[in-house]
């Protein structure tokens, strides 16, 4: 959306050799060279950590398996989180949020209701690639009644990527979710999840103005006092992507970092799954609406390499 900027970009002077014998040096002998193992993932692309990772293998080892013996806690988290392509980070994200008792449900609305179509298939493929299982059945499986149907619509790819905006749909749209919502007892989900999951992201911009001028409320009022649980996470995160995306991830930073604890799963997610979207877009939104930099709420909430390995991303 618009003109968005990465942390990471492809580094120029790239050379696979010469990183594959420092990364080499710095896990040899006693102790771990952590500095020189961040210096260099943190300043290649994933296209070139992938490039190492596989030059690695060829000339010593398993780069995963050497790196893992190596560091702990979120560092070797986050490490590990940055020799995968995207893609299947992201696939294997989603079937941590699944496995096991209990699901993680604040992780599947994250990743799927920011995803863009071509996002959501790369997951899927990717899925399958990792784990020999379908994400859709698994979802299926996994979640149920209203969230499981809006996921479902999420996984068919189906929303218009353009960027017209029909303003008689707009009206239409608005209508259709005022009475779908508060202008009746009663919610009717189908009307929500579809209007958001179709729409293209101004077309969604130009609906949530009708709607205001409509009802006199605005959209995520509205949702707050309709909906609930994870039903409603989902339609706040889908309304905040279709307003501003990098805000929105801004926002999920500093939930990360608020109060006792910090989320540091979420801390990865997103600083190392965006560094090479827009995550230099998502500091700018972050110090607009926290007036601190990230940098400086990162550095006061995390510790040790994991922090001076996520600072050097945000560069």
């Amino acid at each position: 959306m618009g003109n968005v900027q990465p942390t990471i970009v492809p580094y120029e002077e790239f050379d696979v050799t010469a990183d594959i014998k420092a990364i080499r040096k710095a896990c040899k002998g006693l102790g771990t060279d952590e500095d020189a193992i961040i210096q260099i993932l943190a300043n290649r692309s994933a296209a070139q950590r992938l490039e190492i990772k596989q030059a690695y293998f060829e000339k010593y080892d398993d780069l995963e398996e050497v790196l893992k013996k190596e560091l702990t806690g979120s560092f070797e988290n986050a490490i590990i989180a940055m020799l995968d392509p995207p893609h299947i980070y992201f696939a294997k994200e989603l079937r941590k949020a699944m496995k096991g008792a209990g699901t993680d449900e604040a992780v599947l609305v994250e990743i799927l209701c920011t995803a863009s179509n071509q996002d959501i298939l790369n997951y899927k493929e990717a899925y399958v690639q990792v784990h020999e299982r379908d994400l859709e059945a698994d979802l299926e499986d996994d979640t149920s009644g209203d969230v499981r149907n809006l996921l479902m619509s999420l996984l068919q790819a189906s929303r218009d990527e353009g960027y017209e905006v029909d303003e008689g749909l707009a009206e239409m749209d608005a209508t259709s979710l005022f009475e779908a919502g508060e202008g009746q007892f009663g919610t009717d989900e189908s009307t929500f999840s579809h209007i958001l999951t179709h729409r293209n992201y101004l077309q969604l911009q130009a609906t949530f103005k009708a709607y205001e001028s409509l009802s006199g409320t605005d959209i995520l009022d509205s949702i707050a006092a309709e909906a609930g649980g994870t039903l409603k996470d989902c339609y706040v995160t889908l309304v905040r992507c279709a307003k501003n995306p990098q805000l929105y991830f801004a926002r999920r930073l500093n939930a990360a970092m608020k109060g006792a604890g910090t989320d540091e799963d979420t801390l990865i997610r997103i600083i190392v799954g965006r560094s090479e979207v827009d995550l230099e877009t998502v500091k700018d939104f972050y110090l607009e609406k926290y007036d601190v930099t990230l940098k400086d709420a990162l550095d006061a909430d995390c510790g040790g390499d994991f922090k001076r390995l996520l600072i050097e991303i945000l560069h």
